[in-house]
């Protein structure tokens, strides 16, 4: 990922492909394609390069499009970022594009448009971290952000820590089972994350942990085997969850259920994950787990403080108005 000067007004990169590409010194227009790339260029604070977006951004409804509404004016590239004619019409300088996993693809693109393509991978905040801070550190270079960059790096850091120091001296005894969980579109309660990130960060004891799967569908039986003591339910699945239970009520005999240990949290897997969202779930998680351990946390005002750091608004409360607080989840 080293930068060599090539001239006084360009320079030559390589990216995650491992492919050569030169870029402008100083990069005035870029574009972001594919899964997660542009919330990865509002977390670098590069709104103002932008001159489009994908056509699935212009309903609005994220994070990052809340604290930019802006955004949403720019012209449109296609609906993920394939359509090469409207990408070279507006002539970037520079694309990003994550999950563009063959240098052959990235060459087309880059050939089509006339545009330098880097491509990045977009990592996750647990094994693949690294790969995250590197991504960033990528971006940071092309775009001249690489302050910005550390302080992005430096706030997960920081914020993954503060929550094991909460918890892992005093670990949760009790079960905790999420369900609803995006993939490709909305799910019931079978839906759910073996590793689901919130619950390790607060070392939570995820009764699914032991499943091998990225992605897992759980089977009702298998639930009530498992028997949580707490249920968390992704807002995202929320009417299919409630239509599981309406039609199948031997899970109302699950110890979380019975108990009224039913609890919403935010959805986080839309167009890859949304890292702020995943950070601030785990300080509710976190508050309803160890209420001593997060007595100075009220979730709402620290997912706002998460949302500006890495957005540039706190947009907790047009989170909530599209899907519902953090709070309880009761039975229809």
């Amino acid at each position: 990922m080293l930068i060599t000067s090539l001239s006084v007004s360009a320079a030559e990169i390589t990216d995650m492909r491992d492919r050569n590409v030169t870029v402008p010194d100083n990069v005035t227009s870029i574009i972001g394609i594919n899964s997660g790339t542009l919330r990865l260029l509002v977390y670098l604070q590069a709104t103002d390069l932008l001159i489009g977006i994908e056509e699935m951004f212009a309903r609005g409804g994220r994070p990052y499009t809340f604290a930019h509404p802006e955004l949403l004016k720019l012209p449109t590239i296609g609906l993920r970022g394939n359509d090469p004619e409207a990408i070279a019409a507006l002539n970037p300088e520079v694309i990003f594009t994550t999950y563009m996993n063959e240098s052959r693809i990235a060459d087309n693109m880059q050939n089509k448009t006339g545009s330098a393509v880097v491509c990045i991978d977009y990592g996750d905040l647990d094994n693949n971290i690294k790969t995250f801070f590197a991504a960033l550190r990528l971006m940071g270079e092309v775009l001249n952000k690489e302050d910005r960059v550390e302080e992005v790096i430096t706030f997960f850091e920081d914020t993954i820590k503060d929550l094991d120091d909460r918890t892992k001296n005093n670990k949760s005894k009790e079960t905790v089972y999420v369900g609803g969980v995006s993939q490709r579109g909305s799910h019931g309660i079978d839906s759910t994350e073996p590793d689901y990130a919130p619950f390790a960060f607060v070392n939570a004891n995820n009764v699914a942990s032991s499943v091998e799967a990225e992605h897992a569908y759980i089977d009702p039986e298998q639930l009530l085997i498992w028997n949580a003591d707490k249920i968390f339910i992704d807002y995202n699945g929320y009417n299919l969850v409630m239509e599981d239970f309406k039609n199948k009520p031997v899970l109302k005999l699950m110890k979380a259920v019975r108990n009224d240990e039913l609890y919403f949290v935010l959805p986080y897997n839309w167009y890859t994950t949304n890292y702020g969202t995943v950070l601030a779930n785990a300080y509710y998680i976190g508050k309803v787990l160890y209420p001593d351990s997060f007595a100075d946390i009220d979730p709402g005002k620290k997912a706002d403080e998460i949302y500006e750091f890495l957005v540039g608004k706190p947009v907790y409360d047009e989170m909530i108005q599209l899907y519902g607080p953090f709070g309880k989840a009761a039975l229809e």
